[in-house]
């Protein structure tokens, strides 16, 4: 079964001493492979002090610690599987070099990622803007592709658990079911996740919009 994950703040809502009992590693691992919502709570628990360090000291800018710490426990849950304990590798140099490499990823597309300005865009993408900023009722009348070019721009800006979920609901128009599925999310998460990032999309055009009045 795989594991199911939710949000980082559900995970610590649920204390180790409460959730199971005497920490036992090997067991949590395992349990926590086989879907045990309980089991995640605790590894999460377990190993948040010393995500969140690696996390603060590889964020990028446009980045919060909680995002970027929710993308590598995600990531973690999801490739428990590949996890093989071994003596010379604890399972806590495992997860530090996996935390890592996903803020790292995170540092390499925030370079990649170019600075979005209003007067870069063209009329029906500025538009768009206008539109998420909530300073228009309806919708633009322009071409599909300014819609999608302008949406994929705006997207780029956000965290890459934020970008897929978005991507999959709005994008290709796949249903909160489907998202589920393919991602291992809660369906609960899933719509919590895309109102939270649609809800940061009309920020940061509210900030393309001000950044150039």
């Amino acid at each position: 079964m795989p594991v199911q994950a939710t949000d980082l703040a559900d995970f610590r809502q649920t204390s180790p001493e409460h959730a199971m009992g005497e920490f036992d590693l090997a067991t949590v691992i395992r349990r926590a492979r086989e879907g045990e919502p309980e089991a995640a709570s605790v590894l999460i628990e377990r190993l948040y002090p010393l995500v969140i360090r690696i996390v603060r000291s590889h964020l990028p800018k446009r980045m919060a610690e909680e995002d970027l710490a929710q993308d590598v426990f995600l990531k973690l849950l999801s490739r428990l599987s590949l996890y093989e304990a071994r003596a010379e590798i604890p399972f806590e140099h495992w997860a530090s070099r996996l935390a890592c490499r996903v803020c790292l990823d995170a540092l390499r597309a925030e370079r990649r990622r170019p600075e979005l300005r209003l007067s870069d865009l063209t009329e029906g993408e500025a538009a768009w803007v206008e539109y998420f900023n909530a300073a228009q009722d309806a919708p633009p009348d322009t071409s599909p592709e300014e819609a999608r070019e302008i949406v994929e721009r705006l997207l780029a800006q956000l965290s890459p658990a934020d970008r897929l979920v978005l991507s999959l609901l709005d994008l290709e128009q796949r249903s909160v079911k489907e998202i589920s599925e393919r991602t291992g999310l809660s369906m609960t998460l899933v719509k919590v996740r895309a109102f939270r990032a649609r809800r940061k999309l009309r920020l940061l055009a509210r900030q393309l919009s001000e950044a150039e009045k």
